[in-house]
């Protein structure tokens, strides 16, 4: 700890974002980064404390306070080694991390955190432009071959901690490039997709092979993949979206959100999409279905789009403002969370559940919705009520944003037969080891759908067991 008294006489200062005004007109990144010398400074208020919760908080046990000291002494290369040591990929995590380490910030109680998750993002970038981050193949092959299923932040973390370990690793991907959801769900203004593609790039050069537009047990079938490898890693994420059964469904302008955002990330990436195909909110009032982050990324799309009005709607009651109680540090607190896209122009509402879709000439014109009541029972479970009091929120484009309830099952996993959880999700019998033998999981087909830093933690520790495995 280079200064014992910074976290006192230093106030936290934010990059914050790009004005609204300039934003809203593109799809680049829209948070700023600090100069390099308020990049150290605002690493030297780490206290370096006695129990790091910072640490324990992380999925992925990054060591904070160590790259924070060395960040703080202008030591970059050095902070990178001891960050990259942990994480496959900062630069995402940098991006579009909760920041749940920040959240158990010993300085969080006086809402003064360390910018543990700007300062990770900085480093990486650092490195980058400095040609510290380079391709190391595996100097020795073990002449074992896994098979990875599914590009996302999972199946890459679990592909480069096998390859390193001297395995051949093919990746398989169902789209036409890797990446997953970081490619397809995460929108270009939170994370621009050259960041991705650089890391491939290093990923290709270290002889990780990808192999994309294949649907393995479509064509490639499950016995032929558990044939032509030693272990098998699923990733495909928890693919099967919560759909919204109520009557007019089945209008047009209903979509689930991925198909809103994965077409723009087409758009953005420079694909051509019939003109009957795109969906498009210009000029629309738009009623976004659900207060998690993919909702909050279809109103900030939505605006890009210049819709009319973008409303954003939630069953659960609105979260306190500051501090919860019932979320006490340093648990990730359940309070409102405000993204840049809900600064951009979004009017948010709470304890609204849906009745029905209304639409005229086949396509939708508004939402019945009616207000509800939670309590709690005896035994501390929230219990709804509806109160009766209903309203029509207009919508020409209506996007379910509601969440994910568990992996797509026809095709590949119900070929190879893998046991299912109580949530529907492919079970780990041990750990990150299906049911049948030497298929093995990681990331949120398991895991049910999560964060992007829990999958590449999965994706480690499932490489981790595939190793282990393949010594017996």
């Amino acid at each position: 700890m280079g200064n014992p008294r910074a976290f006192i006489n230093i106030s936290r200062k934010e990059a914050g974002y790009r004005p609204i005004i300039e934003r809203i007109n593109d799809f680049s990144e829209v948070e700023q980064t600090l100069n390099s010398e308020d990049r150290i400074v605002q690493a030297s208020r780490c206290m370096d404390c006695g129990v790091p919760f910072c640490h324990w908080a992380c999925p992925l046990n990054n060591l904070m306070p160590e790259y924070q000291d060395h960040l703080s002494k202008g030591k970059w290369k050095e902070a990178y080694e001891i960050l990259s040591s942990t994480n496959n990929f900062p630069e995402f995590t940098g991006r579009v991390c909760p920041a749940l380490c920040e959240k158990s910030c010993v300085l969080a109680l006086d809402e003064q955190a360390v910018t543990i998750r700007e300062n990770e993002a900085a480093i990486t970038e650092y490195a980058f432009l400095r040609g510290y981050v380079k391709p190391h193949p595996p100097k020795v092959r073990t002449g074992k071959r896994i098979a990875i299923v599914g590009s996302g932040p999972a199946g890459l973390a679990a592909a480069d901690m096998l390859n390193k370990q001297g395995h051949t690793v093919v990746v398989y991907e169902k789209d036409e490039q890797p990446g997953g959801l970081l490619r397809y769900g995460i929108p270009d203004f939170k994370l621009n997709k050259e960041v991705l593609d650089r890391r491939l790039q290093i990923l290709k050069a270290e002889g990780i092979i990808f192999k994309c537009g294949v649907i393995v047990g479509k064509g490639f079938t499950s016995e032929q993949l558990l044939r032509k490898f030693d272990a098998v890693c699923l990733c495909m994420g928890a693919g099967q979206p919560r759909d919204l059964l109520v009557e007019g469904r089945q209008l047009k302008g209903v979509h689930f959100a991925l198909e809103f955002l994965q077409q723009q990330n087409r758009i953005v990436a420079g694909m051509d999409i019939s003109k009957e195909k795109i969906i498009s909110a210009k000029g629309k009032q738009v009623l976004v279905i659900g207060g998690g982050d993919t909702g909050s990324d279809c109103v900030g799309t939505s605006i890009r789009h210049k819709a009319a009005k973008v409303t954003q709607i939630e069953i659960m009651p609105q979260p306190p403002v500051a501090y919860n109680p019932e979320t006490p540090w340093p648990a990730y607190p359940n309070i409102l969370k405000t993204s840049s896209s809900h600064k951009e122009g979004c009017e948010r509402r709470w304890s609204l559940a849906t009745k029905r879709i209304i639409g005229k000439d086949g396509h939708v014109i508004g939402v019945e919705v009616v207000e509800v009541e939670w309590t709690k029972s005896p035994g501390g479970k929230l219990e709804m009520f509806e109160s009766g009091k209903t309203e029509i929120i207009p919508a020409d484009l209506l996007l379910l944003s509601m969440g994910f309830i568990h992996p797509i099952y026809k095709g590949l996993l119900d070929d190879l037969g893998v046991k299912y959880d109580s949530r529907g999700n492919v079970a780990a019998v041990f750990p990150n080891q299906s049911s049948v033998t030497k298929v093995f999981v990681a990331g949120d087909v398991t895991l049910g759908a999560s964060l992007v830093v829990r999958a590449i933690a999965s994706g480690r520790k499932a490489a981790e067991e595939i190793g282990l495995f393949l010594k017996k």
